[in-house]
């Protein structure tokens, strides 16, 4: 039996900085609060923990006075209230993502009504419809939209899939281009992401078993899942070597091993012992 790892996977450089400044934080000022997970994914969250990075899931919860932003973003408006709390704010705001927050405001600024291609209960997503000024609608099927303003500009979510993203701008011409008179589109998916998910693509076509390593709370993680299961090859989306069964490696003579942008090393390595030790 062969494992073979995708080139591409793990820790991206937004999540890395994330977890930088919070540690960083931690150690030169103390307690750190995070408003939501810092990244999707519970070792990382345990990890953090013993260094003083405690996770709450609403303004109400805050105990101490340094409050950071997670890498995922907040809207304008729960930023104004942190500061107006008299609160330090540490923004660990992934760049990708400060990215379309400033691409949603300008478009709003200009007149647009933004569509966001994603999950409308992400923390990303909610994040940037913030930014829109209540001028957006976030979405991933172009039947759930109703009657829209002649001047549309679109974004995505930045761990949206770039085929999915495409797909999703063609159905929206075709259906209501003659009802527009502007139409704007911003290409905001990460190209970490992208970079994953070519190389995720690749070793699925050389492999008999894909096993996708994140937490199920991990947009980017369940897309890399995605992308595997579509092409053909089956595929198990794992938090952690502890669930690997056995059965799943019968008769199977390669198989590939990837990881979201927040699977720590860690995670990887102890993935990859269990298959050599099965």
């Amino acid at each position: 039996m062969e494992i073979e790892q995708a080139a591409e996977s793990g820790f991206c450089t937004g999540v890395r900085r994330a977890i930088d400044i919070l540690e960083r934080t931690a150690r030169e000022l103390g307690p750190v609060e995070t408003l939501g997970p810092v990244v999707h994914n519970q070792q990382v969250i345990e990890k953090l923990a013993q260094s003083g990075i405690k996770v709450i899931e609403s303004l109400d919860h805050v105990q101490g006075n340094i409050l950071a932003v997670s890498s995922h973003g907040v809207s304008p408006q729960v930023l104004e209230e942190m500061r107006n709390r008299g609160l330090k704010v540490i923004n660990t705001t992934c760049p990708i993502v400060r990215r379309a927050q400033i691409a949603a405001r300008r478009l709003a600024d200009a007149g647009f009504w933004v569509i966001i291609f994603g999950d409308e209960n992400h923390p990303e997503v909610q994040g940037v419809l913030g930014w829109a000024g209540g001028k957006g609608f976030a979405t991933m099927e172009v039947s759930a939209l109703g009657r829209t303003p002649r001047r549309i500009g679109i974004l995505s979510q930045t761990t949206q899939s770039f085929s999915a993203f495409a797909h999703f701008i063609a159905q929206f011409a075709q259906s209501r281009l003659n009802r527009l008179s502007e139409l704007r589109i911003v290409n905001t998916i990460c190209d970490a992401t992208r970079r994953r998910q070519q190389s995720t693509l690749e070793l699925s076509k050389r492999v008999d078993l894909m096993l996708v390593i994140g937490g199920r709370s991990s947009a980017n993680t369940r897309r890399l899942a995605e992308i595997c299961s579509t092409a053909g090859v089956e595929t198990y989306h794992i938090e952690g070597a502890v669930e690997i069964d056995p059965l799943w490696l019968q008769d199977r003579r390669r198989i590939g091993v990837t990881a979201g942008a927040s699977t720590p090393e860690e995670a990887v390595e102890a993935v990859i012992a269990r298959l050599e030790q099965l």
